[in-house]
């Protein structure tokens, strides 16, 4: 899914905003090819990052660029990139010093992705200073052109979804299970883009096969589909325990609260304390994050959590995901929706009834 030179100019626009409001020369925003921390460099420049890392580094005024380490020279399909001047460095961090002494530069990526080596080199002779909220900030707000990739990774989820559906029975192993959804996945265009697990009690595990489902099975579907913009969509499957209904029950409510609580607006918190509050009259221990900004970085800011005041903005799209722990500490649920902020309410992206699934039925 390409994109157009007008949304390229949109999303350069909004990060020099915010570089000029934070008094910043530049900005480097890091990526590496661990799954979800690759997509700020695609945002940036068009460019999947399938090997080792990469850097684009954009000034307040001038042209960007990106920055590749030569020990790796086949990082990704380097002809996918819109940027013109792309640099191999045997140590990147050295060209990006040369290129911005005594500036003061924003790093996306500062505290978890910028590699040692590379921080080594610029520190002393560049002023570092994290940039990843103002970042994150200034690419929350979907355009019309991301929101119809949203879409469509969405839609591939929901099929992924459906897949895994039809595949599970009890005695079968996660990978059993989640094969028929991952090939779907890959034919669809995610490539690599998908982070899939089944919960086992509050914990995640992977989709390996010495992992063997029960009659219930808490299934986390996260994929990105090929316009790189990451998605969650799930919902449990099989025979509740009376605790995994009555949480349920909780769920519903989360459901109808995040539609009237989701507004322009609304501050991160006041979301939060609307969508938990089922939860919390429970009794349950919320184990997960309620929810986070999701684009095509899979974790962006804000988080929807306790005592984030950041303002929800019309088409901020949102992962939401309440993770409600019993008090044995075994029983839990875990479902996930991915929601848009409108200038009504929220919106859930996937369709999907909140509900249990059980044998392609509701519970």
């Amino acid at each position: 899914m390409g994109v157009t030179p007008e949304e390229r100019e949109r999303r350069y626009a909004n990060v020099r905003a915010a570089l000029d409001e934070a008094g910043l020369d530049a900005v480097i925003v890091c990526g590496s090819e661990y799954t979800g921390f690759e997509g700020a460099v695609t945002y940036m420049s068009g460019f999947v990052i399938v090997h080792r890392y990469a850097y684009v580094l954009l000034p307040r005024e001038g042209d960007p660029a990106i920055v590749f380490p030569t020990e790796a020279r086949y990082v990704g399909e380097h002809g996918t990139t819109w940027i013109e001047e792309q640099v191999f460095a045997d140590l990147p961090g050295a060209w990006l010093a040369d290129r911005l002494a005594g500036q003061r530069v924003g790093v996306y990526g500062l505290d978890y992705v910028l590699t040692v080596r590379d921080h080594q080199a610029l520190a002393g002779r560049v002023a570092l200073e994290p940039f990843d909220l103002e970042f994150d900030l200034a690419r929350a707000v979907k355009s019309d052109e991301e929101l119809e990739s949203v879409r469509e990774s969405v839609r591939i989820n929901v099929d992924g979804f459906h897949a895994f559906l039809a595949a599970y029975a009890p005695g079968r192993t996660a990978a059993q299970t989640f094969a028929p959804a991952e090939e779907l996945f890959v034919e669809r265009g995610c490539g690599r883009l998908t982070m899939n697990m089944v919960l086992v009690g509050p914990e995640f595990a992977i989709a390996r096969a010495d992992t063997v489902l029960g009659d219930f099975c808490v299934p986390s579907l996260e994929i990105a589909g090929p316009g790189g913009h990451w998605v969650e969509v799930s919902r449990a499957i099989g025979v509740p325990g009376a605790e995994e209904r009555r949480m349920l029950e909780a769920y519903v409510e989360y459901f109808e609260a995040a539609r009237e609580a989701m507004r322009p607006g609304a501050s991160a918190h006041d979301v939060h304390a609307a969508v938990s509050r089922g939860f919390r009259a429970r009794g349950y221990d919320l184990g997960h994050v309620t929810g986070h900004s999701i684009g095509m970085t899979m974790i962006e800011h804000p988080k929807i959590g306790e005592g984030v005041e950041t303002e929800l903005r019309e088409n901020m799209v949102f992962s939401m995901h309440p993770h409600a722990i019993g008090r044995d500490g075994r029983s839990c649920l875990y479902m996930q929706d991915t929601w848009l902020v409108t200038s009504s309410g929220g919106e859930p992206l996937a369709g999907l009834p909140m509900r249990i699934y059980s044998d392609q039925t509701a519970a």
